[in-house]
């Protein structure tokens, strides 16, 4: 679904990505992880061609490191960016059909997945939690129907209930056969959900493997993830 070989990065003089692979295979969930500054969002940028970079990005098998953003997300890539960036002025409602596109997903089955969604439809989104904030920004995501998901820290901010109920939606996507990217401080939610971790350290990749491996390797956990 989405393959990256030697990626790099950069903000204007400042290198921010090494020759960074990884892959996400069709209804797989591969979870980015690694300290605070060290590559994650730049990665996702890179990917969106948010940012300068160089090296090879297939999504669906066809080559999108030239393409510009609008053209890339077309294709059939949705961001639930970090700290939400919903429209604030803007109703629930307004902010999920701003940028839909015709598919599975729809109104209706944005609601049934997040009821506190259809409750608020005429809210302006600046009323909203931040955990409601955050299904709006999940739930506009799949309005564009996308073929893989990205969701840039997760469920970082948010009370543990309301975690605990984005953990429970993300595993019914991936149940669905949805491709997930995902970025989040939670190891061991991550663990039960995620096909396999890449772990970033200064812009580069430095470990790949699955869950169980992670967890039970004290070492990498602490040194490399802080936790």
């Amino acid at each position: 679904m989405l393959e990256l070989e030697g990626v790099s990065a950069r903000y204007g003089a400042s290198p921010a990505l090494f020759d960074v692979s990884l892959r996400v295979g069709e209804g797989e969930v591969v979870a980015l992880a690694g300290r605070n500054g060290m590559g994650k969002t730049t990665t996702i940028r890179a990917i969106l061609g948010l940012v300068e970079r160089s090296g090879t990005i297939r999504f669906a098998g066809e080559a999108i490191a030239q393409a510009s953003p609008h053209r890339i997300a077309r294709r059939g890539i949705g961001l639930v960016p970090e700290g939400r960036q919903v429209f604030p002025t803007l109703t629930v409602r307004e902010n999920l059909i701003a940028t839909a596109r015709p598919g599975a997903w729809n109104l209706d089955r944005v609601f049934a997945l997040f009821p506190r969604l259809a409750e608020r439809e005429r809210q302006p989104a600046r009323t909203l939690s931040g955990g409601e904030q955050q299904m709006l920004a999940i739930g506009r995501a799949l309005l564009t129907n996308p073929r893989l998901l990205i969701l840039d820290e997760a469920t970082e901010g948010l009370a543990p209930l309301v975690r605990a109920e984005i953990w429970s939606v993300l595993g019914r996507l991936k149940a669905e056969g949805l491709s997930i990217l995902v970025v989040d401080k939670d190891v061991s939610a991550l663990a039960s959900l995620a096909d396999r971790f890449v772990v970033l350290q200064k812009g580069r990749v430095v470990w790949v493997g699955d869950g169980g491996s992670l967890l039970a390797d004290a070492g990498l956990l602490h040194g490399m993830l802080g936790v």
